[in-house]
């Protein structure tokens, strides 16, 4: 009778292993026909034989005057002094041969690392740069440059106000009435982690900052991204030390905004990007992933009505059987959705080049 039962609970952990098995196949082959479907081109921005530096990371894009712009920070490593500001742009389906555009030296011939670089192009405005120079996050101060003629050339580098560090990792957004926010953070060994928004009404010429979204204990935030469901109604999401997506609402234009919330959403704590879509949805690229420092693969995309309830639609890079969770990396997303409907996202890829991938969001 005992090797009866043994037999057959023998029989049952087969199946289930089966099972498991072929569920975890089904998954793989469902990503793989979404991705067929959705992807309309993915591609290195270069390719790592031709790579101009060791390391990339914290890549963005926007659309100018019909042209493609991305750009990334560069050099031996993140945090090290001759890590500069990158720049690509696409033309006649091609991206250029990447080219420095600023790096770190100051007046006194001393030299500092560059950071997170982010374009913005407000309406029938120049083009925008920004990125940070300093010796680490709790010190670093916002930098910007302006292109009239959708990057080809570039102004001098301006350093923005005392106090204000501009958009720290994602996009501002532009209000329909012309103002501008921009979602920033600061980093504290004593304050901790905690978000900001700041406002220009003049087109970029003068900011105002608001007071901290957190206290820095509860959740340890940073680097937010803006999804605007118009009427007022914005929402703030942020990478957490806490495992999980944040989120803070406003109801009036983002002048007043409500506690700092989790989301259902985790965050290995790594930055993640999100664009309000045209037909009224949110989307969001995101490593869907948990604990402080956890794994940065995969990268997903998940689509959201109302920024609470979030289905996770396809897996950019997603796990297989060969992946080296802690070797591997792709992380670091910005999202917009260019004037043809179609969705661009660029993200570091194993920190040796940056990837840009276009979707169809009319297929989810």
């Amino acid at each position: 009778m005992k090797n009866l039962i043994l037999i057959l609970s023998l029989f049952v952990f087969i199946a289930s292993c089966g099972n498991k098995s072929k569920k975890t196949e089904d998954k793989l082959i469902d990503n793989k026909k979404k991705s067929e479907i959705a992807i309309v081109t993915e591609e290195f921005i270069y390719e790592i034989a031709d790579a101009k530096t060791p390391q990339c990371h914290a890549s963005t894009i926007e659309e100018s005057n019909g042209v493609l712009v991305a750009s990334w920070f560069g050099g031996t490593a993140e945090k090290n002094k001759d890590v500069g500001i990158w720049l690509s742009r696409k033309l006649d389906g091609k991206w250029s041969v990447p080219k420095e555009l600023v790096n770190g030296v100051q007046e006194d011939g001393s030299r500092y690392p560059c950071w997170n670089p982010v374009l913005f192009k407000a309406k029938n405005k120049p083009l925008m740069l920004f990125y940070k120079v300093g010796p680490n996050p709790r010190e670093w101060w916002g930098m910007y440059i302006s292109s009239e003629d959708g990057g080809e050339t570039w102004s001098e580098p301006v350093k923005l106000p005392e106090g204000i560090l501009g958009p720290i990792k994602n996009q501002p957004v532009q209000l329909a009435n012309g103002t501008i926010l921009s979602p920033t953070s600061t980093e504290s060994k004593t304050e901790g982690w905690k978000i900001q928004l700041e406002t220009s009404t003049d087109f970029g010429k003068n900011w105002t900052t608001s007071k901290d979204l957190n206290d820095g204990k509860e959740f340890g935030a940073i680097q937010p991204t803006i999804l605007n469901y118009g009427n007022g109604k914005l929402q703030l999401l942020s990478r957490t030390r806490q495992g999980v997506i944040s989120q803070n609402w406003s109801d009036d234009y983002g002048k007043t905004w409500s506690k700092m919330t989790a989301t259902e959403l985790p965050n290995p704590n790594s930055g993640i990007g999100a664009v309000s879509l045209k037909d009224g949805r949110q989307l969001l690229v995101y490593n869907p992933t948990g604990k402080d420092w956890g794994d940065r693969v995969p990268l997903s995309v998940a689509i959201s009505t109302d920024g609470k309830s979030w289905k996770r639609v396809l897996d950019l890079e997603p796990l297989t059987e060969k992946t080296d969770k802690e070797g591997e990396e792709y992380s670091y997303p910005t999202v917009i959705q260019a004037t043809d409907g179609m969705v661009h996202i660029v993200y570091t890829w194993n920190r040796k080049t940056v990837k840009h991938v276009v979707l169809n969001p009319l297929v989810f």
